[in-house]
């Protein structure tokens, strides 16, 4: 981590957790974080649309923010389904991820309409959470670097910066297998995500970006991620449904 970017732990619950063990688990983390005033992260629950408003009412007086999963990129429409930009920012979002893997690949989500996306919330004063990383077969073919440097230049808008912009390395074939790549490895490509937001955006903007891993951060391994140089903090899943090994993972920041 750098001493210039705030770590961000981010849990995406993805379709997992009902109403009992979402608010159990928003509750839990929201007297953690109380008691904790002097904390030297960030922290967002991206829980599933069904519980955003009572998930965001769990933890209102603590200091972690509400994430969305995903939205639309237009404020209104004909799109059975879908859920915008302001709809969200009603509900009292303040990060949405977008062009996770599981959209990119289950969805055929691609870099421009993930740019879009992007592009939609941060006109609201929003923060993008966008997701790029390699498939394991890219991995095993040695394409990492390419994929990542396409994925990320065609999916950033123009006019990112620091208070809208959160960019998550997830290798595709790390997440929730338990496999994460080496350390080096990790931090080979968050390098890499760093010159090329400094190349299209300039060394401040850059410097200021927040860059996440997300491929199977544990409690086990998160302090060895997070000392990296270009790691800025988590988007965990699994991890994220336990508060004991959230809360664990963020105190590897301390």
């Amino acid at each position: 981590m750098s001493q210039d970017r705030r770590p961000l732990i981010a849990g995406n619950w993805k379709m997992n957790v009902l109403k009992a063990d979402g608010l159990s688990l928003a509750g839990t983390l929201a007297q953690n974080m109380k008691g904790q005033s002097d904390a030297v992260f960030d922290m967002v629950v991206c829980p599933s649309f069904t519980l955003l408003t009572e998930v965001g009412n769990a933890i209102a007086d603590s200091a972690i923010a509400l994430g969305a999963q995903n939205c639309h990129a237009q404020e209104k429409g004909a799109h059975t389904g879908d859920v915008s930009p302001t709809m969200l920012e009603e509900m009292g979002c303040q990060y949405v991820i977008v062009g996770h893997s599981e959209r990119r690949a289950d969805h055929g989500e691609t870099n421009g309409g993930v740019k879009a996306k992007a592009a939609a919330l941060q006109a609201l004063g929003l923060t993008a959470i966008i997701c790029i990383g390699e498939t394991e077969e890219e991995f095993d073919a040695g394409q990492t670097l390419e994929v990542i440097k396409t994925q990320l230049t065609g999916s950033l808008p123009g006019d990112s910066k620091a208070a809208n912009t959160v960019i998550a390395n997830e290798p595709v074939w790390a997440i929730g297998t338990g496999r994460t790549p080496t350390l080096e490895e990790v931090q080979d490509v968050h390098a890499l995500i760093r010159g090329e937001l400094t190349k299209a955006l300039g060394e401040e903007p850059a410097n200021g970006i927040r860059v996440l891993y997300g491929g199977s951060m544990s409690p086990e391994n998160a302090r060895d991620l997070l000392a990296l140089a270009d790691v800025d903090g988590g988007l965990i899943g699994t991890s994220s449904l336990k508060a004991e090994d959230f809360w664990a993972i963020a105190q590897s920041c301390v």
